[in-house]
């Protein structure tokens, strides 16, 4: 009797071990049905100090990466860089003058072949409104020109982009969280209050550029991570409401109902007419990925960023190829670049 017992002890253990090889095969092959597509590749590290909440502009070929925190109490950067995606290389360009203080939590802009940095917060935490223009024609490294100050309030975490040759600044936080909007006419060299951005109030937001059209995504007001999108028109100085960027809140059955792209400290890129936001998070550093089509105004989740999970990184577009770069995550301050193909399969030996 013990052993026929001991015989249906080992055919019972047999069968639950076939079914667990079964249930993880199909696992398995779900996982593969499920895959992720977009191939993250690192490239050669940036080459001044690691950084967080710097800021970035493109002019031409060249990204110029520059400003920023790098975990040294009560200092902040004022150095610049310019990065040829052609020979994965950085040059140090002229620093931001002493009479503009080292600030992080800047924005930049490129309008007619220049760039322009203004905002943040200097070491003493003053909120700042003075702004400046990079030339990059002038001496071997480039140089700076004051022009007239932000017309907003000092502020640090806007948003800002250019279109056809002007700039446009808006949303931040002045000891309150903001959505007024302003555009600098460098023809002119006045700054106008365009209409301010439409829906909530917010920090930390992401913006971006496709068809002539400017976009903000994400953010925090006060203590609520912001779901409601919107898409600028500057022809009609109109903002038009997109469909909202977190899951149970939106009728149209197209609208997958598992986004989870609300968050803060986030970046955004443009690549082949199509727009992608990645890293930052909820309270914590993340590195999950998505596409964004205007077409349709929906979303496609991408491969994870593969690089460490951050925050306030900088992110940028030249001829079609996207970068990552620099950023923090529970005081490490980083330095690593990564450049991203949405339409490959990510390859984790690269």
């Amino acid at each position: 009797m013990e052993t026929k017992n001991v015989s249906r002890k080992i055919t019972g253990l047999f069968w639950l071990s076939l079914l667990a090889i079964l249930v993880t095969l199909n696992g398995c092959d779900d996982d593969d049905d499920d895959e992720l597509w977009g191939n993250w590749v690192e490239l050669g590290a940036f080459e001044g100090l690691p950084r967080t909440d710097a800021v970035v502009f493109v002019i031409g070929d060249y990204a110029y990466v520059g400003t920023g925190y790098n975990g040294e109490e009560d200092e902040r950067l004022r150095d610049f860089w310019r990065y040829d995606p052609q020979y994965d290389t950085w040059k140090e360009m002229a620093s931001l003058p002493d009479e503009a203080p080292a600030r992080n939590g800047a924005v930049a802009f490129a309008a007619d072949g220049k760039g322009y940095v203004g905002t943040g917060f200097d070491d003493d935490e003053n909120k700042l409104k003075d702004f400046w223009e990079f030339d990059p024609s002038e001496g071997e490294n480039g140089s700076w020109t004051r022009i007239p100050d932000f017309p907003g309030s000092g502020r640090y975490a806007a948003v800002a982009f250019g279109i056809n040759d002007k700039g446009y600044v808006g949303s931040g936080y002045d000891g309150n969280r903001l959505k007024d909007f302003y555009q600098y006419d460098p023809a002119s060299g006045q700054w106008t209050q365009k209409t301010s951005i439409g829906g909530s109030k917010r920090r930390d937001a992401v913006a971006f550029v496709l068809n002539g059209k400017g976009y903000v995504f994400t953010g925090v007001d006060n203590s609520d991570y912001v779901t409601d999108a919107w898409v600028y028109d500057p022809d009609t100085d109109v903002w038009t409401e997109l469909k909202e960027i977190t899951s149970g809140t939106n009728d149209d059955e197209s609208y997958d109902d598992d986004y989870s792209i609300v968050g803060s400290k986030g970046v955004a890129f443009t690549l082949n007419g199509l727009a992608y936001i990645t890293t930052g998070g909820t309270g914590y550093a993340g590195n999950r990925t998505w596409e964004y089509d205007p077409s349709t105004d929906l979303w496609e989740e991408k491969s994870n960023f593969e690089g460490a999970s951050r925050t306030d990184a900088v992110a940028f577009s030249i001829n079609n190829q996207a970068f990552v770069a620099t950023g923090n995550s529970s005081g490490y301050y980083f330095d690593d670049v990564w450049t991203f193909y949405p339409d490959e399969e990510q390859d984790d030996n690269d």
